[in-house]
């Protein structure tokens, strides 16, 4: 049973979250183990079970971002580059995590990053260069503003998937999924660069 239909729901992105939190007190009360503590332990295990699942699933439906990515998950779309396996596997081999650069992000990034090494290799120096921290400053306020941009296209598609879907038109559906991936790849890019300047302007 996948996340959606443990709460009775469709696969909307758009979700009435306060009535989902409402679902969510009534489901725990109901689950909690304390009520099968008289029960036989393979009742009280799929409590216990079932009460996990809640729990995964009202934390990832009640988050905009979690309960997109999981939708995917479910349409068959793996967001390796941005994934938690993608990230564990890089951590424990010590390499680092590849991510596709946007195509539209590409001069801005090689930018970018040209003005992090300098600002790195200044620190080292024990160095301080008022223009280059401008210019950081800048790039960030730029990077910011593409988050938000990001957010709002985002928040479209989930319009758009929600209507498709309701009018069972698979096209559109398919169309509104492929967007989501690229965007999401997108902001998730950004929220790194954003992270990288923070960290340089320490």
């Amino acid at each position: 049973m996948n996340y959606f239909e443990f709460f009775s729901l469709p696969r909307h992105l758009y979700l009435d979250v306060p009535a989902l939190e409402k679902q969510f007190y009534v489901l725990s009360r109901k689950l909690h183990p304390d009520r099968f503590a008289g029960k036989p332990p393979a009742e009280q295990e799929a409590a216990l079970a079932q009460s996990s699942l809640l729990n995964d699933a009202y934390r990832t439906l009640k988050d905009p971002i979690a309960r997109t990515q999981y939708l995917l998950t479910l349409e068959g779309v793996q967001l390796e580059e941005q994934s938690k396996s993608a990230t564990d596997a890089a951590r424990t081999s010590g390499e680092q995590k590849k991510q596709i650069v946007p195509p539209e992000l590409l001069e801005e990034v090689f930018e970018l990053n040209m003005q992090l090494a300098e600002m790195r290799a200044n620190k080292q120096m024990g160095e301080d260069e008022p223009e280059l921290r401008r210019e950081l400053m800048t790039a960030k306020d730029a990077f910011d503003e593409k988050m938000v941009q990001a957010q709002e296209d985002l928040e479209a598609l989930w319009r758009k998937w929600d209507a498709a879907l309701e009018a069972n038109d698979e096209p559109a559906k398919l169309a509104a999924r492929d967007a989501m991936v690229t965007l999401l790849n997108k902001r998730s890019y950004l929220r790194n660069l954003v992270r990288d300047v923070n960290e340089a302007l320490e």
